[in-house]
C-alpha cells in the first residue's frame, strides 16, 4: 500500500471548531458505551465468583469460571466486527455506532436485574453469559466506528493527537465502570453483595439514554462521505471478502499489534483484582490502583498520540511493548509487598506508561493501514479477532496459571510473551505517520 493510499480518501474536513466539537462528543459516547462493557470485567473479580458460580471452597475456581464468561464476551467481539464493520462501510460510521451503544445499553441494564445460582440455579450463569455475548458483539463493532468518527475528519499530520482522543473516552469508561464498583462496595458487606453491586449495572440505563443523545447529533466522517459521492462502484456488497483481499497483511498486523496492548490491559485491571485478592490485598487498594492509573492514562493517551505524529507510529508502539516486557515481573513484585504506594506505582507503570503509550498509538495506526472504502470493516476485524484470544483469554489464562502454580511467575512470563509478539509486529510494520515519513524522506534526499 502506497503512502498517499494510506492517507487519501479524507474528502473535505471539518473545519477546527467542528472537529472539536467531534472530538468531544466522541468522548462522551466512547466512555459511556465502555464503561458498560468493562463492567463485567471488574464484577468477574469481585463478585460474579460467588453470586453466579460457585464452586465450593477455593475462591480461585470461582474467579476461573466467571472469566470464562468474561472470554465469552471476547469471542462474539469478532462477529460484530464484521456486522457492523459491514454497516459502517456500507451505511456510515454513525448509524453503526448508535446501533452499538443501543445493544450495549440494553444488555448490561439487563445484567443488573439477574437472579443470582442459589435463586435459580444453572440458569443464573447461563444467562449471564448470554448477556455476555451480546454485549461482545455490541463491543466489537464500538472501537472501528469509535476511532474512525475522529480519525477520518482530522488532518493527516494530526492524526495521531485527534484521533488518541478516542481512547480517553475507553480509559474514561474504565474509571467510571471501577469507581461505580468502588463507590458501591461502600455500602456494608451484606448489602453490597445482596444488591449494591447491582447498582452500576442498572444506572447503564440513564447512560444509554446520555450516549444516544450524543451520538444522534454527530456527523459522519469526511472520508465515508468522500467514498460516497464517488458513487456505487466504491461501496461493495461484501466489504469483508474485499478487504481480506486488499489487505490480508495489515489485518494480521494489525492483530499482532494489538495483542500485547489488549492481553496485558486485562492482566493489569481485571486479573490483577483477582491477584489482589489471592495476596490479601484490600479491593479497595486494588480499585484505587485502577482509578488511578487510568485517570493519569488520561493524559498519557493524548501525549503519546502526538508523540506518534512527531517521530512515528512504530517507534512510540515499540517502547509500549518493550516496557510490558520489562514490568511483567515487577507488577506482581510490589503487588506482592502490599504497600499501598508501591502497588500504586505498579498500576501507574502498566496502565499509564506501557499500556498508554500502545493504546495511544494504535487508533492512528490502524487507520492509516487501510484504505477508506474498506477501513471500518478492516480496522474491526484486526482490532477484535486479537481480542478473542489476547484480552479475552487474558484473564482466563492468568487465573489458572495462578490456581495451577500458586505463584505470579508464569504469568509474568505470560505477560512477556504477549509483549514480543507485539513486539515482532511492530517491526515487521511499516511507518504510516505522514510527519515521519516526510522527515524520513527529506533525510533521503540529503
Amino acid at each position: 500500500m502506497t503512502t498517499a493510499s494510506m492517507t487519501s480518501g479524507s474528502g473535505r474536513l471539518p473545519p477546527k471548531r467542528q472537529l472539536q466539537r467531534i472530538v468531544a462528543a466522541s468522548i462522551a459516547g466512547n466512555a459511556l458505551q465502555w464503561y458498560d462493557f468493562f463492567l463485567y470485567g471488574t464484577a468477574a473479580a469481585l463478585v460474579f465468583s460467588k453470586l453466579f458460580f460457585p464452586t465450593g471452597t477455593d475462591p480461585l475456581t470461582g474467579t476461573l469460571a466467571a472469566f470464562a464468561g468474561f472470554a465469552v464476551g471476547f469471542a462474539a467481539r469478532p462477529v460484530g466486527g464484521i456486522l457492523f464493520g459491514h454497516i459502517g462501510d456500507r451505511l456510515g460510521r454513525k448509524r453503526a455506532l448508535v446501533l452499538t451503544l443501543t445493544i450495549m445499553g440494553g444488555a448490561t441494564f439487563a445484567m443488573g436485574l439477574l437472579p443470582t445460582y442459589e435463586q435459580v440455579g444453572l440458569w443464573a450463569p447461563a444467562l449471564l453469559v448470554a448477556l455476555r455475548l451480546v454485549q461482545g458483539i455490541a463491543a466489537g463493532g464500538e472501537w472501528g466506528g469509535g476511532v474512525l468518527i475522529i480519525s477520518e475528519n482530522a488532518p493527516p499530520e494530526r492524526r495521531g493527537f485527534f484521533s488518541a482522543w478516542s481512547q480517553v473516552g475507553v480509559a474514561g469508561g474504565f474509571v467510571l465502570s471501577a469507581g461505580a464498583f468502588y463507590l458501591a462496595q461502600l455500602l456494608p458487606d451484606d448489602a453490597f453483595m445482596s444488591w449494591g453491586w447491582r447498582l452500576p449495572f442498572l444506572g447503564s440505563i440513564a447512560i444509554f439514554a446520555l450516549g444516544i443523545y450524543i451520538r444522534a447529533k454527530l456527523p459522519d466522517t469526511a472520508a465515508f462521505e468522500a467514498v460516497q459521492k464517488e458513487g456505487a462502484d466504491a461501496k461493495h456488497s461484501m466489504p469483508l471478502f474485499e478487504v481480506l483481499r486488499r489487505h490480508p497483511r495489515e489485518v494480521l498486523l494489525a492483530m499482532g499489534l494489538r495483542v500485547a496492548e489488549n492481553g496485558g490491559s486485562y492482566i493489569f485491571l481485571a486479573f490483577a483484582l483477582a491477584y489482589g485478592k489471592f495476596v490479601g490485598v484490600a479491593s479497595d487498594v486494588m480499585l484505587l490502583g485502577v482509578m488511578l492509573s487510568m485517570t493519569v492514562e488520561l493524559a498519557s493517551i493524548v501525549f503519546f498520540g502526538h508523540l506518534s505524529d512527531r517521530i512515528g507510529r512504530k517507534p512510540v508502539f515499540l517502547f509500549g511493548a518493550i516496557g510490558l516486557v520489562v514490568v511483567a515481573f515487577p507488577f506482581f513484585w510490589m503487588i506482592d509487598t502490599h504497600q499501598t504506594p508501591l502497588i500504586l506505582l505498579a498500576f501507574l507503570l502498566g496502565n499509564a506508561l506501557c499500556h498508554g503509550a500502545m493504546v495511544g498509538t494504535m487508533p492512528a495506526f490502524f487507520t492509516e493501514l487501510f484504505d477508506p472504502d474498506v477501513r471500518y470493516t478492516g480496522v474491526a476485524l484486526g482490532h477484535e479477532i486479537a481480542s478473542v484470544f489476547a484480552g479475552g483469554l487474558s484473564p482466563l489464562i492468568a487465573t489458572a496459571l495462578l490456581a495451577s502454580f500458586q505463584s505470579s511467575w508464569p504469568v509474568s512470563l505470560y505477560l512477556a510473551g504477549l509483549g514480543l509478539m507485539s513486539i515482532i509486529a511492530v517491526l515487521c510494520a511499516r511507518e504510516t505517520a505522514v510527519n515521519a515519513l516526510a522527515r524520513r524522506q527529506v533525510g533521503a534526499a540529503a
